[in-house]
């Protein structure tokens, strides 16, 4: 495939954004692929992707000519050049389904990142990481041992350079101190139950409710328990007729679709947050 760049901006909105970033683009010589934008009308902001090749494109002297545009208009951005690929640890505990089926997409070329480390307070995703090729860490965890836990998962993850964390079920909230390590790059996935059915067994109390609808949300973690952006959701219909066991079947299908997909949109560089909300680009 061939390299392309990527950029990424949110700033106040005003009248001839898009003709003064293409106008820029088109002095430099690059070829456009794809470009998209959205208004938020109440809160007067606009936000933009456009990617681009980078065929005979001179990257750093547009960075140099861009930055000054930025500043003029108050605009937060982000520039990246595909070859330049995310590395990515994985988190889980003992549920497996998302983290093999990330794996599985990684392995299939559906993931452009690196996965230097799995890194889990159980032992049995250990032969799954191994299967792949990736440094396993077990780090039980205690209330006890909490704080040098995390001391240790920093750690490693300094050392691999990590810049995206995804739990793929791990069942470990993570304090504010780590969370602040990785703003808007830790991506969890959970049921859509919440806030209704909380606690370790959330589909048996549904099932025990009737509910009608089950789903799974993921989105970027903060320092409130599951009230980070949202990047994606997705549901399924159910019936009287399903048990409790389909409604774990159908959660499980559903948490691996939705993990995947914020997963790859976080990588290809699609997504802005803004407040509490996302904006994910097609």
């Amino acid at each position: 495939m061939k390299e392309t760049a990527v950029l990424l901006i949110d700033c106040p909105d005003r009248k001839g954004l898009v003709a003064r970033v293409a106008g820029l683009l088109y002095e430099r010589g690059a070829n456009i692929l794809h470009a998209d934008q959205h208004q938020d009308h109440d809160l007067g902001l606009f936000f933009m992707r456009v990617e681009w090749a980078l065929d005979g494109f001179d990257l750093e002297a547009f960075k140099a000519a861009f930055a000054p545009l930025a500043r003029e208009l108050d605009m937060r951005w982000q520039l990246a050049a595909s070859s330049c690929r995310p590395r990515m640890a994985l988190f889980c505990s003992q549920y497996l389904h998302c983290m093999a089926d990330l794996l599985h997409r990684w392995r299939a070329g559906e993931l452009d990142c690196e996965i230097p480390i799995v890194i889990s307070n159980h032992r049995e995703v250990e032969r799954l990481a191994e299967f792949y090729g990736i440094r396993f860490e077990h780090i039980p965890v205690t209330a006890a041992t909490k704080a040098g836990t995390e001391a240790r998962q920093l750690d490693l993850l300094a050392q691999h350079q990590v810049e995206l964390v995804v739990l793929a079920r791990y069942m470990q909230i993570l304090s504010p101190d780590f969370v602040a390590r990785y703003p808007a790059a830790i991506i969890n996935v959970h049921h859509s139950f919440l806030p209704a059915f909380t606690g370790a067994r959330p589909y048996h109390a549904a099932h025990a409710r009737g509910v009608k609808l089950i789903g799974a949300t993921s989105h970027y973690v903060t320092e409130v328990l599951d009230d980070g952006p949202i990047i994606e959701q997705d549901v399924a219909r159910i019936s009287h007729r399903d048990q409790v066991e389909d409604l774990v079947a159908r959660g499980r299908d559903l948490e691996r679709m939705v993990l995947s997909r914020a997963v790859r949109w976080h990588l290809d560089r699609r997504i802005l947050c803004y407040g509490n909300k996302t904006v994910v680009f097609d």
